[in-house]
């Protein structure tokens, strides 16, 4: 929270569209990479500059262009400007801390979405900010790595299989939101296995190291809630919004989409119940294990305690106590003393209290 706060704080007194990158710059060098193609024609090539790019702004084909890394402020600015990119976009691309969301500039929309992944290791959540930048025929993206989601789909462009080639940019937007929700399940799957571990750790053993597992899961529910909730919202828009730059064709494609983001949705809010259910779980396991820890030395002591009580009586200074000058008075107390804690042993079991 604290390196959010200081990232933020870059940006503070600074007028609207002054482009600063806030985030962690996951990257030492600026990737931009450029696939274009329509239905006969197909082109792929990793860009040397900016310049590269300019020839297929107004090309009738399907130009992707993906930039990954963000630190260097000044390519995406001159990227952004050769494409027409409004100063407010650039700034809210290079502020990774966005929140999910679709805004309509008529020639183009601007898109944000948090493409996220489980990791194993850390039993932690992956985050990473998306740009799309719908245009009428061409989509830019913006990545904060080189890690790349989206290799089948590059590869089925190349492949030439399906409508992907014969369809416009719009279509292709489709692809790549549909290509980050469908790692939403494989987190949501990672996620599932996650919690059926520890229900079965929190039955069979449960440890103050469960307790932080499980909180841990709770803190990354609501970072996952944060990032992947508004994300119906966005598809709404999209589909309320009537902009020319999507097709009737893909407006099926995007509702399909849709009843996928609220799935995702549904499952998160499930996944916070369960959790919430595994705090409480725990809580009644540790109270009961304590319970049963009090129940045994209560055992001890209620027998103990008339011991105790004969071993004080004589234990006391009396000259006169007959039993002392008895022969077998020692036996005898060792006897009573037996006598004792086996009859209550035997009272505490018939009462199922053992």
């Amino acid at each position: 929270m604290a390196n959010t706060v200081s990232e933020v704080s870059k940006k503070t007194g600074l007028s609207p569209g002054t482009l600063v990158h806030v985030g962690e710059s996951k990257e030492t060098e600026v990737e931009i990479t450029l696939i274009d193609y329509d239905s006969t024609h197909y082109q792929d090539k990793v860009l040397a500059s900016i310049e590269e790019a300019l020839p297929f702004k107004d090309e009738p084909t399907v130009t992707w262009i993906n930039v990954s890394g963000l630190h260097q402020v000044n390519i995406v600015q001159r990227l952004c400007d050769h494409f027409g990119i409004h100063p407010l976009v650039q700034e809210d691309i290079l502020n990774t801390r966005q929140r999910p969301k679709m805004e309509d500039y008529e020639s183009y929309l601007f898109i944000v979405l948090k493409m996220v992944a489980y990791n194993e290791a850390d039993n932690a959540i992956d985050e990473e900010q998306l740009s799309i930048i719908l245009g009428k025929n061409i989509v830019i993206t913006f990545q904060e790595t080189r890690n790349d989601p989206f290799v089948p789909l590059k590869a089925r462009i190349k492949g030439a299989k399906g409508r992907l080639r014969k369809l416009g940019a719009d279509y292709l937007a489709y692809e790549i939101i549909d290509s980050v929700i469908d790692h939403y399940f494989v987190l949501q799957d990672a996620i599932d296995r996650r919690i059926d571990e520890l229900e079965e750790e929190l039955l069979e053993n449960p440890t103050p190291a469960t307790m932080h597992a499980i909180q841990g899961l709770k803190k990354n529910m609501i970072s996952l809630r944060r990032s992947i909730s508004p994300v119906r919202e966005l598809l709404a828009g999209m589909l309320r919004g009537e902009s020319p730059l999507i097709q009737e064709h893909t407006e099926v494609y995007l509702r399909d989409v849709y009843d996928h983001a609220i799935r995702v949705n549904e499952s998160i809010e499930s996944f916070r119940d369960m959790i919430s259910g595994m705090v409480d779980i725990y809580l009644s396991s540790v109270s009961n294990r304590l319970n049963e820890i009090m129940k045994v030395l209560t055992i001890f002591a209620a027998i103990f305690i008339p011991l105790t009580f004969i071993a004080g009586v004589y234990g006391m200074n009396f000259e006169y106590m007959p039993e002392l000058k008895w022969k077998w008075a020692y036996p005898a107390l060792w006897g009573t003393f037996l006598a004792v804690a086996i009859v209550l042993l035997v009272y505490f079991r018939r009462k199922k209290w053992l």
